[in-house]
Protein backbone atom coordinates (compact mmCIF):
# COMPACT_ATOMS: atom_id res chain seq x y z
CA UNK A 1 0.00 0.00 0.00
CA UNK A 2 1.08 3.39 -0.38
CA UNK A 3 2.54 5.14 2.54
CA UNK A 4 -0.10 7.33 4.53
CA UNK A 5 2.79 9.22 5.70
CA UNK A 6 1.52 13.31 7.66
CA UNK A 7 -2.21 12.09 7.03
CA UNK A 8 -4.17 13.20 9.75
CA UNK A 9 -6.62 10.71 10.49
CA UNK A 10 -9.65 11.48 12.44
CA UNK A 11 -10.62 8.24 14.34
CA UNK A 12 -14.24 8.02 15.55
CA UNK A 13 -15.14 5.37 18.18
CA UNK A 14 -18.61 4.40 19.28
CA UNK A 15 -20.31 2.43 21.64
CA UNK A 16 -19.92 -1.33 20.51
CA UNK A 17 -17.78 -4.48 21.72
CA UNK A 18 -15.15 -4.33 19.02
CA UNK A 19 -14.32 -0.92 20.48
CA UNK A 20 -11.52 -3.06 21.60
CA UNK A 21 -10.40 -3.35 17.94
CA UNK A 22 -10.21 0.08 17.64
CA UNK A 23 -7.00 0.45 19.99
CA UNK A 24 -5.13 -1.64 17.61
CA UNK A 25 -6.15 0.73 14.85
CA UNK A 26 -4.94 3.18 15.88
CA UNK A 27 -1.45 1.73 16.77
CA UNK A 28 -1.96 0.13 12.51
CA UNK A 29 -2.37 3.64 11.30
CA UNK A 30 0.37 5.05 13.37
CA UNK A 31 2.81 2.36 11.83
CA UNK A 32 1.87 3.63 8.17
CA UNK A 33 2.80 7.05 9.44
CA UNK A 34 -0.78 8.33 10.29
CA UNK A 35 -1.11 10.98 13.31
CA UNK A 36 -4.11 10.27 14.62
CA UNK A 37 -6.83 11.89 16.75
CA UNK A 38 -10.11 9.65 18.56
CA UNK A 39 -13.22 10.89 19.48
CA UNK A 40 -15.18 8.83 21.82
CA UNK A 41 -18.92 8.72 22.13
CA UNK A 42 -20.17 7.87 25.98
CA UNK A 43 -20.61 4.37 24.51
CA UNK A 44 -17.18 3.70 23.73
CA UNK A 45 -16.03 5.06 27.22
CA UNK A 46 -18.45 2.21 28.67
CA UNK A 47 -15.93 -0.52 26.98
CA UNK A 48 -12.73 1.23 26.47
CA UNK A 49 -10.67 4.31 28.52
CA UNK A 50 -9.86 7.32 26.77
CA UNK A 51 -6.35 6.89 28.59
CA UNK A 52 -6.06 3.95 26.27
CA UNK A 53 -6.38 6.06 22.97
CA UNK A 54 -4.42 8.72 24.71
CA UNK A 55 -1.11 6.38 25.27
CA UNK A 56 -1.48 4.78 21.88
CA UNK A 57 -1.67 8.26 19.93
CA UNK A 58 -0.08 10.68 21.23
CA UNK A 59 -2.58 12.81 21.87
CA UNK A 60 -5.49 13.72 24.01
CA UNK A 61 -8.92 11.87 23.48
CA UNK A 62 -11.92 14.19 22.15
CA UNK A 63 -15.21 13.42 24.56
CA UNK A 64 -17.00 16.53 24.89
CA UNK A 65 -18.91 18.44 22.45
CA UNK A 66 -18.42 21.57 24.25
CA UNK A 67 -15.08 21.85 25.37
CA UNK A 68 -13.70 24.73 27.86
CA UNK A 69 -10.19 23.55 26.83
CA UNK A 70 -10.91 24.42 22.83
CA UNK A 71 -10.86 27.65 21.16
CA UNK A 72 -13.88 29.59 21.72
CA UNK A 73 -15.62 25.88 23.22
CA UNK A 74 -16.37 24.67 19.95
CA UNK A 75 -13.41 21.75 19.52
CA UNK A 76 -15.79 20.27 16.60
CA UNK A 77 -14.69 22.92 14.25
CA UNK A 78 -11.22 22.91 14.91
CA UNK A 79 -11.13 18.78 14.93
CA UNK A 80 -12.82 18.97 11.60
CA UNK A 81 -10.39 21.70 10.64
CA UNK A 82 -6.98 19.83 11.46
CA UNK A 83 -8.22 16.46 9.93
CA UNK A 84 -7.38 14.88 6.52
CA UNK A 85 -10.23 12.01 6.77
CA UNK A 86 -12.78 10.71 9.33
CA UNK A 87 -12.74 6.78 9.91
CA UNK A 88 -15.43 5.32 12.28
CA UNK A 89 -14.77 2.10 13.78
CA UNK A 90 -16.61 0.41 14.80
CA UNK A 91 -19.79 2.93 13.48
CA UNK A 92 -23.03 1.36 15.54
CA UNK A 93 -26.41 1.33 14.07
CA UNK A 94 -26.93 4.33 16.05
CA UNK A 95 -24.15 6.07 14.82
CA UNK A 96 -25.12 5.26 11.41
CA UNK A 97 -28.38 6.53 12.18
CA UNK A 98 -27.41 10.09 13.68
CA UNK A 99 -24.90 10.29 10.16
CA UNK A 100 -27.73 9.07 8.00
CA UNK A 101 -30.57 11.48 9.90
CA UNK A 102 -28.04 14.40 10.34
CA UNK A 103 -28.18 14.01 13.85
CA UNK A 104 -25.55 16.44 15.96
CA UNK A 105 -26.33 15.72 19.62
CA UNK A 106 -22.32 14.59 20.39
CA UNK A 107 -18.66 15.57 19.41
CA UNK A 108 -18.85 12.69 16.78
CA UNK A 109 -21.69 13.47 15.20
CA UNK A 110 -21.69 17.29 14.72
CA UNK A 111 -18.24 16.87 13.58
CA UNK A 112 -19.38 14.67 10.90
CA UNK A 113 -22.05 17.62 9.48
CA UNK A 114 -19.87 20.46 10.13
CA UNK A 115 -17.19 18.96 7.53
CA UNK A 116 -16.55 18.20 4.26
CA UNK A 117 -13.66 15.41 4.31
CA UNK A 118 -14.00 12.31 3.50
CA UNK A 119 -15.53 10.21 6.05
CA UNK A 120 -15.98 6.27 6.01
CA UNK A 121 -17.80 4.16 8.30
CA UNK A 122 -16.92 0.64 9.46
CA UNK A 123 -20.34 -0.68 10.71
CA UNK A 124 -20.26 -3.58 14.03
CA UNK A 125 -23.10 -5.07 15.66
CA UNK A 126 -25.56 -7.84 15.56
CA UNK A 127 -26.40 -9.10 12.42
CA UNK A 128 -30.13 -9.35 12.68
CA UNK A 129 -29.35 -5.38 13.52
CA UNK A 130 -27.10 -4.95 10.48
CA UNK A 131 -29.56 -6.72 8.30
CA UNK A 132 -32.25 -4.56 9.70
CA UNK A 133 -34.58 -2.84 6.45
CA UNK A 134 -33.78 0.45 8.89
CA UNK A 135 -29.94 0.23 9.28
CA UNK A 136 -29.90 -1.17 5.26
CA UNK A 137 -31.85 2.05 4.39
CA UNK A 138 -29.65 4.19 6.89
CA UNK A 139 -26.48 2.53 4.68
CA UNK A 140 -27.69 3.34 1.57
CA UNK A 141 -28.20 7.00 2.14
CA UNK A 142 -24.59 7.50 3.55
CA UNK A 143 -23.12 6.06 0.24
CA UNK A 144 -25.76 7.85 -1.73
CA UNK A 145 -23.53 11.20 0.03
CA UNK A 146 -20.10 9.62 -0.97
CA UNK A 147 -19.08 7.87 2.96
CA UNK A 148 -17.31 5.24 2.07
CA UNK A 149 -18.69 1.72 4.06
CA UNK A 150 -16.28 -0.62 4.58
CA UNK A 151 -17.66 -4.31 5.88
CA UNK A 152 -18.61 -5.38 7.90
CA UNK A 153 -17.29 -9.44 7.98
CA UNK A 154 -19.50 -12.39 8.52
CA UNK A 155 -18.72 -14.77 11.42
CA UNK A 156 -19.26 -15.69 15.16
CA UNK A 157 -19.95 -12.05 16.85
CA UNK A 158 -19.87 -11.70 21.31
CA UNK A 159 -23.64 -12.24 21.05
CA UNK A 160 -23.39 -15.91 20.30
CA UNK A 161 -24.84 -15.37 16.73
CA UNK A 162 -22.96 -16.06 13.44
CA UNK A 163 -23.86 -13.77 10.32
CA UNK A 164 -22.70 -10.07 8.52
CA UNK A 165 -21.95 -7.94 11.17
CA UNK A 166 -18.15 -7.93 12.16
CA UNK A 167 -15.84 -5.33 12.43
CA UNK A 168 -12.98 -5.74 9.80
CA UNK A 169 -10.28 -6.22 11.61
CA UNK A 170 -7.69 -3.63 11.74
CA UNK A 171 -5.09 -4.18 9.16
CA UNK A 172 -7.80 -4.19 6.27
CA UNK A 173 -9.30 -0.89 8.14
CA UNK A 174 -5.65 1.02 7.47
CA UNK A 175 -5.31 -0.18 4.02
CA UNK A 176 -8.53 0.82 3.17
CA UNK A 177 -7.41 4.55 4.39
CA UNK A 178 -5.54 4.65 1.21
CA UNK A 179 -9.13 4.58 -0.81
CA UNK A 180 -10.13 8.01 0.84
CA UNK A 181 -7.45 9.83 -1.03
CA UNK A 182 -6.57 8.14 -3.95
CA UNK A 183 -9.46 9.63 -5.99
CA UNK A 184 -8.34 8.79 -9.80
CA UNK A 185 -9.39 12.62 -10.87
CA UNK A 186 -6.51 12.91 -12.73
CA UNK A 187 -6.16 9.32 -13.52
CA UNK A 188 -3.68 8.76 -16.80
CA UNK A 189 -2.61 12.25 -17.00
CA UNK A 190 0.81 14.16 -16.55
CA UNK A 191 1.45 16.60 -14.33
CA UNK A 192 4.50 19.04 -14.07
CA UNK A 193 4.78 20.78 -10.79
CA UNK A 194 7.39 23.53 -9.69
CA UNK A 195 8.21 24.12 -5.84
CA UNK A 196 10.13 26.11 -3.90
CA UNK A 197 12.40 29.09 -3.91
CA UNK A 198 15.55 29.81 -6.69
CA UNK A 199 19.07 30.94 -6.30
CA UNK A 200 20.65 34.07 -7.79
CA UNK A 201 24.29 33.82 -7.51
CA UNK A 202 26.25 37.03 -6.19
CA UNK A 203 29.32 35.54 -5.95
CA UNK A 204 30.90 32.06 -5.03
CA UNK A 205 29.46 32.40 -1.11
CA UNK A 206 26.44 34.88 -1.31
CA UNK A 207 22.91 34.67 -3.08
CA UNK A 208 19.81 36.17 -4.06
CA UNK A 209 16.45 34.03 -2.95
CA UNK A 210 13.00 34.24 -0.81
CA UNK A 211 11.18 32.59 1.84
CA UNK A 212 9.52 29.89 -0.30
CA UNK A 213 9.93 26.52 1.68
CA UNK A 214 8.38 24.26 -1.06
CA UNK A 215 5.87 22.88 1.08
CA UNK A 216 2.83 23.89 -0.68
CA UNK A 217 4.30 22.92 -4.10
CA UNK A 218 5.34 19.16 -2.98
CA UNK A 219 1.58 18.76 -0.86
CA UNK A 220 -0.14 19.34 -4.30
CA UNK A 221 2.51 17.11 -5.77
CA UNK A 222 1.47 14.10 -2.64
CA UNK A 223 -2.19 15.05 -3.82
CA UNK A 224 -1.79 15.03 -7.66
CA UNK A 225 -0.16 11.10 -7.54
CA UNK A 226 -3.09 10.46 -5.00
CA UNK A 227 -5.53 11.67 -8.18
CA UNK A 228 -3.90 9.73 -9.96
CA UNK A 229 -1.49 11.93 -12.32
CA UNK A 230 1.90 11.01 -13.54
CA UNK A 231 3.72 13.73 -11.73
CA UNK A 232 7.04 15.37 -12.55
CA UNK A 233 8.48 17.41 -9.84
CA UNK A 234 11.19 20.65 -10.78
CA UNK A 235 11.89 21.97 -7.23
CA UNK A 236 14.37 24.46 -5.92
CA UNK A 237 16.95 24.16 -2.72
CA UNK A 238 14.91 22.70 -0.24
CA UNK A 239 15.00 20.02 2.45
CA UNK A 240 11.89 18.47 2.07
CA UNK A 241 11.23 14.31 1.41
CA UNK A 242 9.87 13.40 -2.21
CA UNK A 243 6.16 12.11 -1.90
CA UNK A 244 6.29 8.51 -2.79
CA UNK A 245 5.56 8.07 -6.31
CA UNK A 246 6.59 11.39 -7.92
CA UNK A 247 9.83 12.16 -10.23
CA UNK A 248 12.06 14.83 -8.64
CA UNK A 249 14.22 17.12 -10.71
CA UNK A 250 16.40 19.08 -8.53
CA UNK A 251 17.38 22.21 -9.81
CA UNK A 252 19.03 25.67 -8.12
CA UNK A 253 18.69 29.20 -10.37
CA UNK A 254 15.60 30.44 -12.51
CA UNK A 255 17.37 29.55 -15.84
CA UNK A 256 17.77 25.91 -14.36
CA UNK A 257 14.37 25.69 -13.63
CA UNK A 258 13.23 27.20 -17.00
CA UNK A 259 15.36 24.53 -19.08
CA UNK A 260 13.78 21.04 -16.45
CA UNK A 261 10.43 22.75 -17.01
CA UNK A 262 10.81 23.25 -21.12
CA UNK A 263 12.44 19.60 -21.03
CA UNK A 264 9.29 17.95 -19.67
CA UNK A 265 6.52 20.28 -20.87
CA UNK A 266 6.70 17.82 -23.85
CA UNK A 267 3.23 15.76 -23.28
CA UNK A 268 1.80 17.59 -20.39
CA UNK A 269 -1.21 17.48 -19.59
CA UNK A 270 -1.33 20.25 -16.35
CA UNK A 271 1.55 22.54 -15.31
CA UNK A 272 1.44 24.18 -11.63
CA UNK A 273 3.56 26.55 -10.62
CA UNK A 274 4.00 26.96 -7.29
CA UNK A 275 7.35 28.00 -7.03
CA UNK A 276 9.04 31.73 -6.35
CA UNK A 277 10.68 32.06 -8.92
CA UNK A 278 13.40 35.19 -8.65
CA UNK A 279 12.22 37.75 -10.79
CA UNK A 280 16.05 39.10 -11.52
CA UNK A 281 19.31 37.59 -11.30
CA UNK A 282 22.46 39.50 -11.33
CA UNK A 283 24.21 40.85 -14.65
CA UNK A 284 27.68 39.58 -13.98
CA UNK A 285 28.20 36.97 -10.99
CA UNK A 286 31.64 38.06 -9.23
CA UNK A 287 33.84 35.66 -9.85
CA UNK A 288 35.83 36.32 -5.95
CA UNK A 289 34.25 36.98 -2.82
CA UNK A 290 33.13 40.87 -2.29
CA UNK A 291 35.02 41.84 -0.03
CA UNK A 292 33.89 44.70 2.88
CA UNK A 293 36.29 47.73 1.16
CA UNK A 294 33.30 50.35 0.77
CA UNK A 295 29.64 51.65 2.81
CA UNK A 296 27.21 50.77 0.08
CA UNK A 297 27.71 47.83 -2.64
CA UNK A 298 26.12 48.40 -6.35
CA UNK A 299 24.68 45.26 -8.11
CA UNK A 300 22.97 45.26 -11.31
CA UNK A 301 20.20 43.19 -12.20
CA UNK A 302 19.01 41.79 -15.15
CA UNK A 303 15.10 40.27 -15.42
CA UNK A 304 14.67 36.46 -15.70
CA UNK A 305 12.79 34.75 -18.13
CA UNK A 306 9.35 34.13 -17.06
CA UNK A 307 8.97 30.03 -16.43
CA UNK A 308 5.12 30.30 -16.34
CA UNK A 309 4.45 32.70 -19.25
CA UNK A 310 6.86 30.58 -21.24
CA UNK A 311 4.94 27.15 -20.89
CA UNK A 312 1.54 28.92 -20.75
CA UNK A 313 2.43 30.42 -24.50
CA UNK A 314 3.71 27.22 -25.99
CA UNK A 315 1.52 26.19 -29.58
CA UNK A 316 0.21 23.02 -27.71
CA UNK A 317 0.18 24.79 -23.93
CA UNK A 318 -1.27 22.27 -20.86
CA UNK A 319 -4.13 23.28 -18.36
CA UNK A 320 -1.60 25.95 -16.72
CA UNK A 321 -2.35 27.19 -12.88
CA UNK A 322 -0.09 29.81 -11.49
CA UNK A 323 0.42 30.95 -7.84
CA UNK A 324 0.99 34.51 -7.02
CA UNK A 325 1.46 36.02 -3.05
CA UNK A 326 0.83 38.85 -2.45
CA UNK A 327 0.65 41.82 -0.39
CA UNK A 328 -2.29 43.74 -0.94
CA UNK A 329 -4.80 44.22 -3.97
CA UNK A 330 -5.05 40.21 -3.68
CA UNK A 331 -7.69 40.06 -6.84
CA UNK A 332 -6.35 42.82 -8.69
CA UNK A 333 -3.07 41.35 -9.04
CA UNK A 334 -4.00 37.83 -9.40
CA UNK A 335 -6.49 38.48 -12.10
CA UNK A 336 -3.76 40.54 -13.91
CA UNK A 337 -1.19 37.93 -14.19
CA UNK A 338 -3.99 35.35 -15.26
CA UNK A 339 -5.01 37.72 -17.98
CA UNK A 340 -1.53 39.04 -19.16
CA UNK A 341 0.22 35.34 -19.31
CA UNK A 342 -2.67 33.34 -20.75
CA UNK A 343 -3.42 30.89 -17.68
CA UNK A 344 -6.00 28.60 -17.25
CA UNK A 345 -6.53 29.18 -13.03
CA UNK A 346 -4.45 31.08 -11.09
CA UNK A 347 -3.93 30.93 -6.99
CA UNK A 348 -3.05 33.91 -4.59
CA UNK A 349 -2.77 34.35 -1.16
CA UNK A 350 -1.67 36.98 0.93
CA UNK A 351 1.88 36.85 2.83
CA UNK A 352 2.76 38.50 6.05
CA UNK A 353 6.05 38.78 7.68
CA UNK A 354 4.86 37.73 10.62
CA UNK A 355 2.12 35.32 9.10
CA UNK A 356 1.04 31.58 10.10
CA UNK A 357 0.25 31.02 6.19
CA UNK A 358 2.58 31.25 3.10
CA UNK A 359 5.67 31.29 3.48
CA UNK A 360 7.44 28.35 5.26
CA UNK A 361 4.16 28.11 7.37
CA UNK A 362 2.35 24.15 7.37
CA UNK A 363 -1.16 25.91 6.78
CA UNK A 364 -2.15 28.41 3.79
CA UNK A 365 -5.45 30.55 2.71
CA UNK A 366 -5.52 30.60 -0.83
CA UNK A 367 -7.71 32.63 -3.60
CA UNK A 368 -8.39 30.95 -6.85
CA UNK A 369 -9.31 32.66 -9.68
CA UNK A 370 -10.26 31.86 -13.30
CA UNK A 371 -12.14 33.19 -16.42
CA UNK A 372 -15.66 33.90 -14.91
CA UNK A 373 -14.98 32.32 -11.63
CA UNK A 374 -14.08 32.41 -8.45
CA UNK A 375 -13.25 30.25 -5.04
CA UNK A 376 -11.57 31.19 -1.78
CA UNK A 377 -10.33 28.39 0.24
CA UNK A 378 -10.02 29.54 4.54
CA UNK A 379 -6.69 28.67 6.52
CA UNK A 380 -6.27 24.92 6.42
CA UNK A 381 -3.20 22.74 6.33
CA UNK A 382 -1.30 22.82 3.22
CA UNK A 383 -1.57 19.22 2.31
CA UNK A 384 -5.64 18.74 2.94
CA UNK A 385 -5.48 22.38 0.72
CA UNK A 386 -3.36 20.98 -1.95
CA UNK A 387 -5.84 17.75 -2.68
CA UNK A 388 -8.81 20.66 -2.32
CA UNK A 389 -6.69 22.23 -5.45
CA UNK A 390 -6.35 19.41 -7.15
CA UNK A 391 -9.79 18.16 -7.22
CA UNK A 392 -11.01 21.94 -8.44
CA UNK A 393 -7.93 21.77 -11.26
CA UNK A 394 -9.54 18.66 -12.31
CA UNK A 395 -13.07 19.74 -12.77
CA UNK A 396 -12.35 22.76 -14.77
CA UNK A 397 -9.23 20.96 -17.13
CA UNK A 398 -9.79 21.57 -20.58
CA UNK A 399 -12.00 19.22 -22.28
CA UNK A 400 -9.56 17.49 -24.64
CA UNK A 401 -7.07 16.89 -22.02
Amino acid sequence: MRSLKNKRILLGVSGGIAAYKSADLVRRLAEHGCDVRVVMTRGAQEFMQPLTFQALSGNPVHTDLLDPKAEAAMGHIELARWADAIVIAPATADVIAKLAAGTADDLLSTLCLATSLPIAVVPAMNQQMWSSPATQDNIERLRHRDVAVWGPGSGSQACGEVGAGRMLEPLEIAERVNDLFNTGSLAGLRVMITAGPTQENIDPVRYLTNHSSGKMGFAVAQAAVEAGAVVTLVTGPVSLETPEGVERVNTTTAQQMLEACEEYADGCDIFIATAAVADYRLAEVNEHKIKKDHEELVITLTKNEDILATIASREEAPFCVGFAAETQNIETYAMGKLQRKKLSMICANRVHGDSNTGFNADSNELHVYWENGKKHYPNMPKTRLARELIQLIAEHQQPDI
